[in-house]
């Protein structure tokens, strides 16, 4: 491993990197390099892009009252600069991993020249090399009030107080511990039969926590992370990269071709770029825009713990756990409303000052288990509600919250999970994001179920065998207290059923088009420990058509094949598939052909 140092003078930049510590260096392939480094900021909590910082004046200074803070970086940028696209596509780092190469391929992303950057952001993420973080400032002398929840699955006699395998902020004073059996069922305290472990992070129960209950801890901590340090990281890197990087050793003479910024989140971290741009981060200190294009992928309606006193930034929200924490929050749409029950009015992008092209992206999963329906619904759901002029939303019919995989597994779960893989439209949708920030080519319209044309509707009425009866809510709450103050619901809409037992609405990949089984964005636990019809959360489902039923479809498994591809070009013709996939696409619908026909 080489080490290298690059230091940049405090007085020098009037930006807030003051310095980057390269790490490692080395090839990636034949035409990339790898470049690992740690970023040292400092910030001026009295500046105004920085007031929006939840705690920061908190933050311990130096003796030029500035915040200091680090944050982990990556970078993957062709070595000849002349071979890229001029184009930052920054991935926001879920949970410390890196995702983006998985999701569109990365052969694909280096023919097309893109320079990938990756910037720890999460201050909780188990301390692993392998993981991305942010090493934050503390708000001194403040304390903040947390709520843990836990819902084992098997008998356990620990309770960690952070998210799954995520860190803990430790308790500063007494624990209250309650227990439950569903979501909306009746608190009980547990006064007695526990105790927290010596570090104050986990609770120990000897005689063993039961599956299936939710318990919860509320405690205080005390100086808990300025947790919106995050977000100024990514601003403040991205920032650096596109407009103070002269000739520096991170990107060489990079800088001469470094034209715009892409950012992409999925799941956590695209409800991460909703709250990005809600809370005004995409304008940098010097007035400067940060991102020319904004996309986030399967968040649902959410946003998150990311700029809060006590943030818990992994803490998110599904049918069956995380339940009630700051995720689904008013306001859901692009473009101001105003909510007839609480009479509260605002838009996702009333502060931003930088608008940037914007890409939604959901699938059936995020309409039942993150309430997607409510970015382009009104708070009343009585009717469709306009999108912005730079926004565009995309819905995936018949789709789980990641790709899916042929043949598809039954791992732990009642139904064969949904094998509709869309990688190969994200690869035609970053495509036209790219057109769109680069030469304003406008992207394909926005396509996605709507209430005028009776393809979204009340999940009451929705007559699907099996389908969920306890799906993902969203409350309007009350977090002054912990557990907050619960109010009336908001609605819940999903995708109608068309004739052919496929979702209606949005954009049918060709497997859909001519299907072979019906999809679905949901599925049950395969757990005889478990409630009946427990949801697992983030699977769909796959259910294969009887044979019949195909014979009377399709002639054959070429009339099939052939279907396939004529759909498939008809994506091609609107934008919705590269030429490059084609292939690829027909031959995987063979292998689904294979698999069905075989598996009955």
């Amino acid at each position: 491993m080489r080490y290298l140092a690059l230091f940049l003078a405090a007085a020098s930049l009037p930006a807030a990197v003051e310095k980057i510590y390269l790490t490692e260096r080395g090839d990636h392939g034949e035409r990339y390099e790898r470049i690992a480094a740690k970023a040292y900021f400092v910030i001026d909590p009295k500046a105004e892009a920085n007031k929006i910082i939840r705690d920061i004046e908190f933050a311990p200074v130096d003796e030029n009252g500035l915040v200091r803070f680090t944050a982990d970086l990556v970078v993957l940028k062709p070595r000849d600069p002349a071979t890229g696209n001029g184009t930052i596509l920054f991935e926001v780092s879920n949970r410390g991993g890196k995702g983006l190469t998985g999701m569109f391929g990365e052969p694909f992303l280096m023919e097309q020249g893109y320079t990938l950057v990756w910037v720890g952001w999460q201050w909780d993420v188990p301390v692993s090399p392998d993981l991305l973080r942010v090493y934050p400032p503390i708000a001194k002398g403040i304390e903040a009030l947390i709520r843990s929840e836990f819902i084992p699955h098997a008998k356990t006699t620990t309770m960690s107080l952070g998210d799954r395998t995520m860190q803990a902020y430790p308790a500063s004073g007494a624990v209250t511990l309650t227990i439950r059996d569903t979501r909306d069922g009746k608190r009980q305290q547990l006064r007695d039969g526990w105790l927290l472990n010596d570090a104050k992070t986990s609770i120990q129960m000897p005689t063993g926590f039961q599956p299936y209950q939710i318990y919860e801890a509320t405690y205080t901590t005390k100086d808990p992370v300025v947790a919106g340090t995050g977000l100024a990281a990514i601003r403040d890197v991205i920032s650096f990269l596109r407009y103070e990087n002269k000739g520096t050793v991170l990107l060489g003479d990079h800088f001469r071709h470094m034209k715009r910024a892409i950012a992409f989140g999925t799941s956590q971290s695209g409800r991460f770029l909703r709250q990005y741009l809600y809370d005004g981060f995409n304008t940098d200190e010097k007035g400067r825009k940060v991102f020319d294009g904004v996309w986030a992928n399967v968040a649902g309606a959410g946003r998150g713990s990311f700029n809060i006193r006590g943030a818990q930034p992994s803490r998110d929200g599904h049918p069956t756990f995380n339940f009630f924490y700051p995720s689904d929050l008013f306001p859901y749409t692009d473009l101001p409303q105003t909510d007839p029950e609480t009479n509260l009015s605002g838009g996702l992008l009333a502060n931003v000052k930088d608008v940037p092209k914007i890409f939604y992206t959901n699938g059936s999963y995020e309409y039942w288990g993150r309430n997607a329906a409510l970015i382009h619904i009104t708070p009343d759901g009585k009717q469709d509600a306009e999108l912005a002029p730079n926004t565009r939303i995309y819905y995936v019919a018949g789709s789980q919250h990641g790709p899916g995989r042929l043949p598809p597994p039954k791992a732990g779960t009642v139904n064969f999970a949904n094998m509709n893989d869309y990688r190969p439209l994200y690869r035609a949708f970053l495509s036209a994001m790219f057109a769109w920030v680069k030469d304003n080519t406008a992207p394909p319209e926005s396509r996605y179920p709507r209430i005028d044309r009776k393809e979204l509707v009340p999940f009451e009425s929705i007559r699907d065998a099996g389908s969920p009866k306890q799906p993902m809510r969203a409350w309007r709450a009350d977090y002054k207290t912990e557990p907050p103050t619960l109010g009336k619901l908001f609605p819940l809409f999903v995708p109608a059923i068309g004739p052919d037992g496929n979702e209606l609405g949005g954009i049918r990949l060709p497997e859909l088009s001519a299907p072979l089984a019906l999809y679905r964005g949901w599925n049950y636990r395969a757990d005889p420990n478990a409630p009946k019809n427990y949801i697992n959360d983030m699977v769909g489902s796959t259910f294969p058509l009887p044979k019949e039923k195909v014979e009377k479809l399709y002639s054959s498994k070429a009339d099939y094949v052939a279907k396939v591809r004529a759909h498939a070009q008809e994506m091609i013709q609107s934008r919705l598939l590269l030429e490059r996939d084609l292939e690829s696409v027909v031959a995987r619908a063979g292998q689904a052909w294979d698999w069905l026909l075989s598996s009955k």
